[in-house]
């Protein structure tokens, strides 16, 4: 039998983003896309739908993160490849900076100068979260990809969809295929559909814990971040 690979000397961090990172969402993202639209008609009526799809998509992310996405997602169907990428800077510049929590960069430093390989693991799109990974300063990037023929997304998404038991074996099959030991590995989230990631590894962190989670970590020990009080553990709005 093979050894399989080497364990490195250093030691991986997975970051979830929405919510643990930054304030806003893949909603908020979809919304600034559909007003950005270069036919005006086109971007009114995509607008338009996004907000009134909001309770729709509250409902489904509350039975299920994987569902949510599957139909979520679809609003993106028709959308030209090369004009969404040409978009992502701006979306860094204009909407993702500004929803940064205050201390999120710290926390990521943090764990760089500790010896951590950064990876940033998020539901989002690889198109929109490619200049948000760099400045973030991950090593890597694990995001969903959109089905693209002939140029244009069809609203379907590459598998894996990454989210809940399925987001954390893509955890697990990048830490067998770099060498890492999960056992010495940190994972942080903000949202109960998250618990499975967060169980996966050695070191978890509540990070701006949602009701579902916080209860989780405080029954199971887990430390807590509050990114906008604090880059270090169990600085949390309401604690103590």
């Amino acid at each position: 039998m093979g050894a399989g690979p080497p364990r490195k000397s250093g030691r991986v961090a997975f970051y979830d983003f929405d919510g643990t990172l930054v304030s806003g969402n893949v909603v908020t993202r979809y919304a600034w896309f559909a007003k950005r639209h270069p036919d005006r008609v086109r971007a009114g009526w995509r607008y338009a739908k996004a907000l009134l799809g909001v309770p729709l998509w509250l409902a489904l992310d509350a039975v299920s993160r994987r569902m949510f996405n599957v139909v979520f997602f679809r609003q993106y169907r028709g959308l030209e490849e090369t004009w969404l990428r040409s978009q992502a800077s701006e979306l860094l510049e204009t909407v993702i900076k500004r929803e940064q929590f205050r201390f999120a960069r710290d926390r990521i430093a943090l764990d760089k100068s500790a010896g951590f390989r950064l990876v940033l693991v998020t539901g989002g799109l690889d198109f929109a979260m490619e200049p948000a990974a760099e400045h973030f300063g991950f090593d890597d990037l694990m995001a969903n990809r959109m089905v693209f023929r002939d140029g244009i997304a069809t609203g379907e998404i590459v598998p894996p969809l990454l989210a809940g038991h399925a987001k954390a074996e893509e955890l697990r099959k990048y830490a067998e295929r770099h060498g890492f030991d999960m056992g010495a590995a940190r994972a942080y989230s903000d949202s109960g559909s998250d618990i499975p990631m967060l169980e996966a590894v050695g070191c978890p962190f509540a990070t701006n814990p949602d009701a579902r989670l916080r209860k989780e970590a405080a029954a199971r020990g887990w430390r807590t971040l509050d990114l906008d009080v604090s880059p270090d553990a169990d600085r949390i709005r309401g604690a103590g």
